[in-house]
């Protein structure tokens, strides 16, 4: 198949972002054509300047829209779109200079209709996005989840680092109205319909994702939500994984509890369980304040997708 790449990058009030996003796709040692298209989701602070310093470096293509959400502007990307693969990225990402080269490649050797990359902490990033990039992407946190090894069973793509075949958008109409978990929920809707996805090691993003530990707490607690939806729309999906973090954050709450009444010995577990976690980030990251701010962000991981998930499980149904 002849791949001809149409990137597809949303923006809401994120002109620095494109800036930095465009820079890194101008250095890419990719020798075929590919073109970029911007989509502002009605923003305040648009990108359109910024989008023009680089007319005379990329195949640019700028669209101003109503606001209606990172979906629906991606669907919208893609309807003008030439190219025949479309790459999903988010507006907070660098790319990779080889980025476009490991992902022509891996699909000329395996073809999907849809990937998914991984993600790291580029050397820029402040200590706080190094301990959240952490928190999202390790084994000891997430199970690797995120595309930190291969034994992740099926693959399910995030909408920071996706591809998709223009006939896989067609044939699902790209994008739910999902406010959280839109990514996952296309991912479903093409292995309904009989398309295939897979993990490309080699094609992953430096993601700066939220850059305050409340944004964070957000963040999660929106993906927590949004699990139990996906649950009860796709039953056959739902796992005893996803409790995890519910459980986690409740055994710790007891923990502390009990450890105030005189039975430290599950509060004793967490810490231990802290103190791995700290000495795996420490490795990785080779700093102490990433590793000690890795402790803050993967409780507050915790707690955002943990509260989310028994918050969407269980109140809304009372109300």
């Amino acid at each position: 198949m002849n791949l001809n790449f149409s990137i597809i990058v949303p923006v809401y009030n994120r002109p620095k972002e494109i800036d930095e996003l465009l820079e890194s796709l101008t250095q890419q040692d990719f020798f075929n054509d590919f073109e970029v298209l911007i989509i502002e989701d009605g923003s305040t602070e648009k990108s359109e300047q910024i989008v023009a310093k680089y007319n005379n470096k990329l195949n640019l293509k700028y669209f101003f829209k109503e606001n209606s959400g990172a979906g629906a502007s991606r669907n919208f990307g893609m309807q003008k779109a030439t190219g025949n693969y479309f790459i999903i990225l988010d507006s907070d990402v660098l790319v990779p200079k080889s980025y476009l080269t490991a992902v022509k490649k891996a699909l000329e050797t395996n073809f999907t209709d849809a990937f998914g990359g991984p993600d790291a902490a580029h050397e820029s990033f402040t200590d706080l996005q190094k301990a959240i990039n952490y928190s999202m992407t390790s084994v000891v946190t997430t199970g690797g989840i995120r595309g930190k090894k291969k034994s992740v069973g099926k693959f399910q793509p995030r909408s920071f680092n996706l591809g998709l075949s223009k006939k896989a958008f067609q044939n699902t109409q790209g994008f739910s109205k999902m406010k959280n978990g839109e990514d996952i929920d296309l991912t479903f809707r093409l292995w309904e319909n009989g398309f295939e996805t897979q993990l490309i090691e080699k094609a992953f993003v430096y993601h700066k994702r939220r850059s305050t530990i409340n944004q964070f707490f957000n963040q999660t607690f929106g993906f927590g939500t949004a699990r139990p939806i996906l649950n009860k729309k796709y039953p056959e999906t739902a796992k005893i994984t996803y409790w995890f973090p519910s459980i986690f954050i409740i055994g710790l709450d007891i923990g502390i509890i009990a450890a105030f009444f005189g039975y430290p010995q599950l509060f004793y577990l967490y810490c231990f369980y802290l103190c791995i976690l700290f000495l795996d980030s420490l490795f990785q990251n080779k700093s102490v304040k990433v590793a000690f701010l890795s402790i803050v962000t993967s409780l507050t991981q915790f707690y955002g997708y943990g509260s989310g998930f028994l918050k969407s499980k269980f109140f809304k149904r009372f109300r």
